[in-house]
């Protein structure tokens, strides 16, 4: 369910309260980082890097296709 929030002034930046069952739910605590998706219709707050998202389906990906090769490494 989405929840209503204010952007409000802090020194020469901007910013935004996230409610307590929020934080709860996706394990944030103060001083967490969180990651501002930008896309052409909306924004994104996630704790989750998505640099390291796809970097780990590019991984995924190789490892599949170089199974058999890893699993020669691995021994």
């Amino acid at each position: 369910m989405p929840q209503k929030t204010t952007i409000r002034a802090i020194g020469n930046s901007a910013g935004t309260t996230i409610s307590k069952s929020l934080l709860e739910r996706f394990q944030l605590h103060e001083r967490d980082t969180v990651y501002v998706v930008e896309s052409e219709e909306d924004i994104l707050i996630t704790p989750f890097d998505p640099d390291f998202s796809e970097a780990m389906q590019i991984y995924q990906e190789g490892a599949r296709a170089f199974r058999n090769a890893l699993h020669e490494l691995a021994r």
